[in-house]
Parts: structure tokens; sequence; C-alpha cells
């Protein structure tokens, strides 16, 4: 028998909690597969199966485990059973799809016997990723339904068509919801979350916060964007977005205004004569902070390369600690979510942060004529006791003129004048 203890997951980490068991008490599990899935105050992380064997439980899915404790035991003695199946749950998933519930047999039948002029309407009519009944998809498409508002009843998902005709009797509903509820519900806080909020009002105590706001007319990006996304994609294998913008106009800025990339230690103020771009992901579990390190030194497709591989892990929960810690500045983009405008926090210990937000056409005044622009609200709230007013606002003109004329990014000066040794 071979205990399976809690790992250690970082300096100052002691406890853990244990989130799920993606393998059950009792079954055989080969070496190196994902057994269970913890979470520590700073990320969650996969526990594997040190050898192959039968699987016997010990924690218990929400226990708080101390490092070192024993999570699960595995008898390497066990007889692997005859074909087992390679993967997770593959017998589970065809048990679960032969027990059928006659309702919806019965509800299917009544759809097929519905005649031919409605079940052929076009199922083109809902999105490609919503699964529904040949009438369930003529009902949404002739009644101009919604259809992620539909709660299916069906076998992975499928949308029947009882389940439109509840959601046409009962518009304006929540799906699913009961009238007139008023239950409570209560949830334990994870220990993600309990950090994120402790580190928030730890920000708002401990820092002199304040926040600048600027405009930027992101009109030359965007037309940038759309004349070389296509090559660039065909060139790198990533797509050309916004971040990589950002994060090039603020390693310059950066650099010319130390201040924003210092932060404080006591009685002494830690300058970093590198760009290490923290950028803010909301994952599944919480808001997490991965770091780009030595942004100043990386090309845009290098930028765009790991910007996509570290908001994949963070999505997946496959984030290590190196990869959250340190960050000299951090860059967020509400605009994802429709913001038009926001204070963002400081991530301590850092002095400063940048806001992103959305690009909304908005009419401006550009060279005596009122014209439309694609105009983006920038915020950068910083530490007060660090960032004077006069550095803070400077560092924000400076992003905000590397963005309206992107071809400074290559130097961070202008062409012209750099020619001209002006």
């Amino acid at each position: 028998m071979i205990d399976i203890k809690v790992p250690a997951v970082g300096e100052s980490i002691s406890e853990v909690t244990l989130i799920k068991w993606l393998k059950s008490n009792g079954q055989y599990v080969d070496r190196d597969e994902v057994i269970a899935e913890l979470e520590s105050e700073k990320a969650t992380f996969e526990v594997n199966a040190e050898q192959a064997g039968s699987l016997e439980t010990v924690g218990k899915e929400g226990d708080t485990l101390k490092i070192g404790d024993i999570l699960a035991r595995i008898d390497d003695k066990a007889q692997k059973p005859e074909g087992k199946a390679a993967g997770n749950g593959q017998q589970d998933a065809t048990a679960t799809a032969a027990e059928k519930p006659k309702q919806e047999t019965q509800q299917a039948k009544s759809d097929s016997d519905v005649k031919p002029q409605m079940g052929n309407a076009s199922e083109a009519a809902i999105p490609n990723d919503i699964k529904a009944t040949p009438v369930a998809a003529a009902i949404i498409s002739d009644k101009k339904v919604d259809a992620a508002s539909i709660v299916p009843s069906g076998t992975g998902g499928k949308i029947l068509k009882h389940d439109v005709l509840e959601a046409l009797s009962h518009p304006g509903r929540v799906p699913g919801k009961t009238l007139f509820s008023r239950e409570l519900r209560k949830e334990r806080m994870s220990n993600l979350r309990k950090t994120v909020s402790r580190r928030l009002v730890e920000a708002k105590n401990t820092t002199a916060m304040l926040t600048t706001f600027n405009e930027v007319d992101m009109t030359n990006i965007m037309s940038m964007r759309g004349k070389f996304k296509d090559k660039f994609k065909e060139k790198h294998g990533v797509n050309l977005g916004f971040m990589s913008f950002f994060t090039k106009a603020c390693c310059y800025a950066l650099q010319e205004w130390p201040a924003v990339n210092a932060y404080i230690d006591g009685e002494e103020i830690v300058y970093h004569d590198f760009c290490d771009i923290s950028i803010a992901v909301s994952a599944p579990k919480g808001l997490v902070v991965p770091v780009i390190r030595n942004a100043e030194s990386l090309s845009m497709a290098e930028i765009e390369k790991k910007v996509v591989e570290l908001a994949t892990k963070a999505r997946d929960n496959k984030l290590s600690m190196e990869e959250m810690q340190g960050g000299t500045f951090t860059i967020t983009n509400g605009g994802v979510f429709g913001s038009l405008m926001s204070t963002p926090i400081i991530n301590i210990p850092q002095s400063a942060i940048l806001g992103m937000h959305k690009i909304e056409e908005r009419a401006v005044v550009v060279n005596g004529q009122v014209t439309v622009r694609s105009m983006m609200y920038l915020a950068l709230s910083y530490d007060h006791r660090i960032i004077d007013g006069r550095e803070s606002v400077s560092f924000l003109v400076r992003v905000k003129e590397l963005l309206e004329n992107p071809d400074q990014l290559l130097f961070g000066k202008d062409p012209v004048k750099t020619l001209l040794e002006l």
C-alpha cells in the first residue's frame, strides 16, 4: 500500500483544500493518472497517482488538509481489471448515456410525430454549439427565441419541444427559477477567493491609491490589425490582439518613468530595470494574475504567444506558482466584459495598474473637424506614496502617444525625430 500525501506547493503555504476527486474510491488507476484536484490560497493544482493500483480515498471533498497529510492510498498489488478503458470515466459515460429518462423518450417521440413542414425548419436558426430536436429548432426559429435562455432537458444538453414551450410561456423569467423564490444559499469561500479578498483590502488600507484617466484613439491600431492580422497569424501562428500593443507601450513608458515600475520595501524603494508584466485573467476559480517575464525584450508575436499560453493555463487551472509570482506592473482589460470605465485596484506590492476598457465609436474633434473615431478610456491607478502626479500623468500620456502612433513601438521614438536626431 502506497500513501499519497499532500505535496508542498510553495513557501508559506501550509494547507490546501480538496476540491474534488477525479477518480472514485476503489477505482483502478494507472501511474501518473490525475486522481484529485487541490486548491491552495494562490492556485489550483492536480495530484497524480505515484503507482498503478486500486485507489483508496482518505480525504473528503471540501476538507482542509495540511501539507504532508495523507490524501489517498494506492494498493499497488491489486490486479488491473480486464478491459479497463483509458481516459476518464468512459464506462460511466456509457452507463449514463444508456439511462434515458422515459419523459425524454416520450417527448422525442411526440416531436417526431409533428408534421414534416415544422420538423425541417432550418437548424441554422440557432447557434451551432446548441443542440435541439428538429421541432424545437423550428419553434425557436419561428418565434425568434433566444436558444441560450432555454433550459435543455434532453440527453447531452439537447433542447426538446417542451423546453421551448416552457420558455415561451414564461417570458422574462430566469429559466428554471421558481417564481417569488426567497431562498438563501451559502457557499464556503475558496482559499483563492480568501486570498484575493485579503489582498484587495490590504491594497486599499496600505497604499495611497489614486486614479488618473485619459482616452486613446485606437483607430490606427485597429486599422493595422485589420491590414496585417491574416499575415501575422500565418507567419506566427497566433492572432494579433490588443495586449501586445499595450504591453509594448507600457514597457517603453515604464522605462522612461521608473517609479511606476518600482515598489516600496520598508523605507526603501526597489526599482526594476526590467518589465515583468502581470496580466489579470478571470479564471473559473477567481481572478489570477500570471506574469510575462522580461516583456520589454519580447517581440509582438512572442508577447501574444505568452498571453495565449498563460490565459489558457489560467482557464484550465494549470498555472504554476512561479508563473503567478512577481510582476512589476499589471494590465487588466475590463473591456472584454463591456466596461466603459473603471478604477482598477493596485496589485500589491506593485505600485501601479493600467485598466483597459471597451473600444467605442465616438464623435471627436480632429484638426478642427468632428469625426467618428474608435476610442478607449484608460485608467491608471497608482500609489501616491511613490508616484507623484507628474509621473503618473506623464506615464499615461506616453502610453497614449505610443498607442495612437503604433509605428513608434518599434524604437519607442518618433521615426522622423530619430532620423533628424531631434
